[in-house]
């Protein structure tokens, strides 16, 4: 039985595990079990899964080498974690860092719009540094990246330890909704507009660009933001033809 979700390390064999046996089967013996995390990008055609590199584990060592195998018939690049645990690890802090690189660079954003710096202009310049990695400020969405990181805070406060710079980050990419329909209102109000009778068409509704899934789409904290100013909002995407705007969106 081999996992991939995005887990907090010790699920597979803490939770998963017991559930199975429940049926009278003993792991070892009836069953193995190992943990091999999903690393695919949808909308990304560069990093395909015969491309990546296949984390895998197993409840022993016998149990790996199956399950490296079987990944291997679809890529030769295989990675053996030392345990389960260390690959359900892996897989939840690549989220993780994903967010607070994202919440940094939105933080700078708000911060250089304050004095009146270009956030693109400021990041042009320190890229030309060899070992900075570039960001774009915006919305975090999706299934995975929004969700995930309350995983590793909840496994961290049954231990005892309340996470800081996980949820900081997860706080300020939460406040980005607001803070783009703030953006707007101050816009419309320097182009001379009356905020409550403004019409506002949103383009673009999916949780990232070039995928038509609307699941955790952060664009419905922006367009609730929107309304609560009184702005009339419309909304086009090419990806989701035949969707119901006003189900799904309110709009």
């Amino acid at each position: 039985v081999i996992l991939e979700s995005t887990v907090y390390p010790g699920v597979t064999e803490e939770v998963i595990k017991p559930i199975l046996e429940e049926a009278g089967l003993k792991c070892g013996s009836d069953f193995k079990i190992a943990y091999s995390p999903e690393r695919i990008n949808p909308g990304d055609e560069e990093h395909a899964l015969n491309k990546v590199t296949k984390i895998v584990s197993g409840v022993d060592e016998e149990t790996t080498e199956l399950v490296a195998e079987l990944y291997r018939k679809v890529t030769p690049h295989i990675f053996k974690a030392r345990n389960i645990r260390t690959a359900e690890a892996a897989k939840v802090i690549e989220n993780i860092q994903r967010d607070l690189n994202v919440a940094l660079v939105n933080e700078l954003a708000m911060i250089f719009e304050k004095m009146g710096l270009s956030t693109e202009d400021v990041l042009d310049a320190a890229a030309t540094k060899w070992n900075f990695y570039r960001y774009s400020p915006g919305l975090v969405g999706g299934h995975c990246i929004p969700v995930d990181p309350y995983y590793l805070v909840y496994k961290a406060r049954e231990l005892g330890y309340h996470s800081q710079v996980i949820l900081a980050g997860r706080s300020i990419n939460d406040y980005m909704p607001k803070h783009i329909a703030e953006m707007t209102v101050r816009a419309l109000n320097e182009a001379g507009k009356v905020i409550k009778s403004s019409r506002v068409l949103v383009m673009g509704l999916t949780y990232k660009e070039d995928v038509p899934d609307i699941r955790e789409s952060p664009v419905r904290g922006v367009i609730k933001e929107l309304k609560e100013y009184g702005i009339e909002i419309y909304g086009y995407d090419p990806l989701l033809k035949g969707a119901d705007f006003e189900d799904e969106f309110g709009i």
